[in-house]
């Protein structure tokens, strides 16, 4: 079961760099658009993009997935609907798909294969 969890190095590298581009993008768009005054419309494009983002990845794994994951997929949609934090939803769905994979998993062996 251990060796299941095992990282593999080259993995957890290309997921740091991943990581670091994705800030340094972020960084270099704040940086050059920092003193510019943007259009109301385009600030509230901006600021739905990355929830747009998480739909678009997530909507089509949902759509073939089994009991657990869409019980999971909805006490994210309630935690970031009360708390407003895209971050605390996923890392919430993400623990909560893995409690429900583990709870229910076994009552569904063979009927829905995520």
């Amino acid at each position: 079961m251990v060796a299941d969890l095992a990282l593999d190095p080259v993995v957890v590298g290309v997921v740091a760099a991943m990581a670091a581009v994705t800030y340094a993008t972020k960084a270099a768009g704040l940086w050059l658009l920092g003193g510019v005054d943007l259009p109301e419309r385009a600030r509230a494009g901006l600021e739905a993009t990355p929830g747009a983002i998480v739909v678009a990845l997530l909507g089509p794994e949902l759509a073939g997935a089994g009991p657990p994951e869409w019980g999971a997929g909805a006490v994210a949609v309630v935690v970031a609907w009360r708390t407003d934090s895209l971050a605390l939803a996923l890392a919430t769905g993400i623990l909560a798909v893995l409690a429900l994979r583990g709870l229910l998993s076994p009552h569904f062996a063979g009927v829905f294969s995520p």
